[in-house]
C-alpha cells in the first residue's frame, strides 16, 4: 500500500461503505473507491472506546455484515 495514503485516508474519512467482520464484532472494514473495479478496504479495530488501524488492502469484492452505506 505504500504511496497510497491518501486512498486509505479516504475510505476512513469517506467511505462509500462500512462493514462489520463477521469473525470479530470489534472490527469494521472501510471500503473506499480506488480504481475502476478496485476498492481499498482498510480494516479499523475498536478496543477501549478508541479505533486502531490494522491493515489496509486492495480487493475487488466487499466482505462482512452492512453497518453504512453512503447515499
Amino acid at each position: 500500500m505504500r504511496g497510497l495514503d491518501e486512498f486509505v485516508k479516504s475510505s476512513l474519512t469517506e467511505p462509500i461503505e462500512v462493514r462489520r467482520s463477521k469473525r470479530d464484532q470489534s472490527v469494521h472494514l472501510h471500503y473506499g473507491k480506488f480504481k475502476a473495479k478496485l476498492l481499498v478496504c482498510t480494516v479499523v479495530k475498536f478496543l477501549n472506546g478508541s479505533g486502531f488501524i490494522i491493515t489496509a488492502y486492495l480487493t475487488r469484492r466487499m466482505i462482512g455484515d452492512s453497518i453504512w452505506k453512503q447515499k
